[in-house]
């Protein structure tokens, strides 16, 4: 037992002795740093919990001011046009020469644009109307007077007589709205009426075409469905920046996107009908290539026409226009959206691209002349100014400006007479020509005055 003790004892001292020697002289010692936290960024925020600040943050997005001051300004508008169609019975009876006529109702939307009751709205609205009658927000009913109207642009001028002041909507630099704004529909879809929906600006200057029409849309995602045509878009303050209307659908029913008329467009229709009683067409005096793909984004000149002021403010083929005053041009229905919103006698800022070189052209707008066609021949006809008619010493007239047969060159030709009536008035001369020729056996006389100043006979 005292044997145990011993070698037990042994043992212990000796691994005391090992543990000590390596403490002393192997093992290093070892620091373990204190571990802290990452520091984030740190970013200046409005932000905060406290409750009374979130209600902030929710009111600054919603939409209940607009909505209220909109909703009121936008009526319905109710279309009764008189149709003519066959009837099977008149037909089989042989009365009325098989034909009857019936009322077609159909409703849209309208904008109450100015406190004495001035309303804008579709064109395609009030189409055909033998009888308009407006419904406003607190259910008053008023006839309704066309202005005039712009079937290019689809916009229509309406008057009521409510005598008192009504609620209207004014109108916004549509130039302005960006894309992603938030926008409100306001209308009344399927006769529900006072419906407001929500969305944002999707895309500007929105050629549904393909870059081949007139169009410049402000295309949106707020829902917009049959009877919103002619209602009001506005922005989140309540102002009218576009006239709703059209939806790309394959159904007749909204599925994703709705288009509106910007307001300065719809703005400068509507002052054109009041002061000319038709829109005045305003022309840069430029021909464009929309197949051509160039290296700069924008809208490239072919050809000068000589029509508006480019040519003379210096602007050559080739040129691209990239600016028009402050708003960036990148295709050709923003460009034609620019000069649909101008007058005639205006001046623009054109900014161009010259070989890499940017350069700014004062430009003037002049006043499109109406081209005239007779389809029977393809002629370009066109009225002879008070100076043209007495310098060829002449009463009366109509020139072929621009001929498309080669074979049968006209230009510069000048009717004076069909079937022995004056002709004085090229849509009335061209009217009067495709009329006759129609006819399987017109045997018509057409009499002209040639480059010579002699008269000729052509029959046809």
């Amino acid at each position: 037992m005292k044997k145990f003790f011993s070698f037990l004892s042994i043992a212990i001292l000796g691994g005391a002795i090992t543990l000590g020697g390596y403490k002393m002289f192997v093992e290093k010692e070892v620091v373990i740093p204190q571990s802290a936290a990452i520091p984030l960024p740190i970013i200046n925020s409005h932000f905060n919990s406290s409750p009374t600040n979130i209600i902030d943050d929710v009111n600054a997005i919603n939409f209940t001011v607009a909505a209220e001051n909109s909703i009121h300004a936008v009526v319905h508008v109710k279309n009764t046009a008189i149709r003519t169609q066959a009837s099977p019975i008149d037909l089989f009876f042989g009365s009325r020469n098989g034909q009857r006529q019936f009322e077609q109702v159909g409703t849209g939307s309208g904008v109450i644009i100015s406190p004495d009751g001035y309303i804008i709205t579709n064109n395609h609205v009030i189409d055909h109307a033998a009888d308009l009658e407006i419904t406003l927000n607190n259910k008053q009913k008023y006839k309704a007077e066309l202005i005039g109207s712009d079937s290019a642009n689809d916009i229509a001028l309406l008057k009521i007589d409510a005598n008192l002041d009504l609620p209207f909507i004014p109108f916004a630099d549509s130039d302005r709205i960006k894309i992603g704004e938030w926008v409100l529909a306001v209308g009344n879809p399927y006769n529900l009426t006072s419906t407001v929906t929500a969305g944002i600006v999707s895309a500007k200057g929105r050629d549904l075409e393909g870059n081949s029409s007139i169009d410049s849309f402000i295309q949106t995602d707020a829902a917009v469905n049959p009877g919103n045509s002619g209602g009001a878009l506005v922005n989140t303050r309540g102002e009218l920046v576009g006239i709703n209307t059209a939806i790309s659908s394959r159904t007749g029913s909204f599925i994703g996107y709705s288009f509106a008329v910007p307001s300065n467009i719809a703005k400068k229709v509507v002052d054109d009908l009041l002061e000319y009683g038709s829109v005045q067409e305003a022309v840069l005096g430029i021909r464009v290539d929309n197949s051509e793909e160039t290296d700069v984004e924008g809208v490239k000149i072919s050809a000068l026409t000589g029509e508006g002021g480019a040519e003379k403010a210096g602007l050559k083929p080739g040129d691209i226009i990239v600016k028009i005053d402050e708003v960036k041009i990148s295709k050709f229905s923003e460009l034609r959206g620019q000069l649909t919103a101008k007058r005639p006698g205006e001046f623009l800022n054109i900014s161009v691209d010259r070989d890499g070189n940017l350069l700014t052209k004062k430009v003037i707008l002049t006043k499109r002349i109406k081209r005239v066609f007779a389809k029977t021949f393809g002629w370009e006809l066109q009225n002879l100014s008070p100076e043209d008619l007495k310098k060829k010493d002449l009463k009366n007239g109509v020139k072929i400006v621009e001929t498309q047969d080669p074979d049968n060159d006209l230009t510069g030709f000048i009717i004076t007479k069909i079937n022995n009536k004056k002709m004085t008035d090229a849509e009335e001369t061209a009217a009067l020509i495709d009329q006759l020729s129609s006819f399987r056996y017109s045997n018509s006389k057409i009499e002209m005055i040639n480059l010579e100043g002699q008269k000729e006979r052509f029959r046809f």
